[in-house]
């Protein structure tokens, strides 16, 4: 009985051993057809990544616009025929535009419409320049109508970061006719006097340094200034990793410490507070939440000043929320451009 069972065991282990087999070999089959299409659908996932990659490439051109006065270098993305197209205005003074362009968030604004960078007189691509020509606030207003004119603008959107919410304001003031629209971003406020700046009573360590440092370089006040500029640039972020990855790539951002001090020895009088009130068009103010290089109070001060003006706070930026939120800072935007 037991021989019996035991033979009767081997031929059914026998059985299912051979059918284990099959099955084995029946799923291999399919795991490897399975493996095949894999590969064909990810390389097609993959093909078609590159190619939206490329389709939302934006187009991207430089060149210069020649004045009397100076020879303007200018940078754009995007083609003219979208939405609203968009002038940027530096801050500074004394730097070119590159400090605006550590991230992709403006290529992806331009992907909907025509944006305009350019380098302020004696700065980047515009150094060329009429000798004795003045820095004044009406040769700045006089380059950024050029700019427009050269592109055949009738109307653009002017947005101006820190200084040069300065320069758009006083476009403004100038030009009422050519503004669609306009974007204080960490604005300067419309006379110098008026700005609450409170980075020596947060940064007193850092501007210990900077104190020292100029001490140090009083030789080379070129060297110092320099210095005192990636001095300046550790207090301006909210976020210490967002701060150390910018430095990290920033170089010397086209700083000309001569223009600058130019600039600001031109402008020191300049007061468009009574002008703010007679805007006519929207006005988007945005300001990062932790800016003490110009502090929230300024920017609530102008968004008051501004009929109908809008403000908008970034809770996680300091003076540059383009590059620590550019996620909200484009949606922000680009829905104060479409009207919404």
């Amino acid at each position: 009985m037991l021989t019996w069972n035991y033979a009767r065991e081997a031929y059914v282990f026998k059985v299912m051993q051979r059918g284990t087999s099959k099955l084995l070999a029946y799923a291999e089959g399919i795991l490897m057809r399975a493996a095949t299409l894999f590969a064909v659908v990810s390389c097609a996932i993959l093909a078609g990544a590159s190619f939206s990659a490329r389709a939302q490439a934006v187009a991207h051109a430089t060149g210069v616009i020649h004045t009397p006065a100076v020879d303007i270098g200018y940078e754009t993305f995007g083609r003219p025929g979208g939405g609203l197209p968009v002038i940027a205005v530096n801050g500074g003074p004394g730097l070119s535009h590159a400090y605006m362009l550590m991230n992709d968030m403006w290529e992806k604004v331009a992907q909907g419409r025509f944006v305009i960078f350019y380098d302020q007189r004696g700065t980047g691509a515009s150094k060329q320049m009429k000798a004795g020509a003045s820095q004044d606030m009406d040769a700045q207003v006089a380059d950024l109508d050029a700019v427009r004119a050269h592109f055949g603008l009738e109307k653009a959107v002017f947005v101006g970061d820190s200084y040069g919410g300065l320069i758009v304001m006083a476009y403004g003031a100038a030009h009422p006719e050519h503004v669609a629209r306009m974007v204080l971003s960490d604005s300067a406020p419309p006379a110098w006097k008026d700005m609450v700046h409170l980075l020596p009573q947060t940064f007193p360590d850092i501007e210990k340094q900077d104190a020292e440092m100029e001490k140090k370089l009083a030789a080379d006040p070129d060297a110092a200034a320099r210095a005192s500029l990636r001095n300046h640039f550790k207090m301006i972020f909210y976020s210490p990793e967002k701060r150390d990855a910018y430095m990290a790539k920033m170089g010397d951002l086209g700083y000309e410490p001569a223009v600058g001090e130019a600039v600001e020895k031109a402008t020191a009088d300049i007061d468009l507070t009574a002008a703010l009130p007679k805007f006519r068009f929207p006005v988007l103010v945005i300001t990062g939440r932790y800016d003490m290089n110009v502090a929230p109070l300024t920017a609530w001060r102008m968004a008051h000043a501004i009929p109908g003006a809008k403000i908008v706070f970034f809770e996680k930026s300091s003076h540059l929320p383009s590059y620590e939120e550019p996620e909200k800072y484009r949606a922000v935007l680009e829905g104060f451009l479409e009207g919404k």
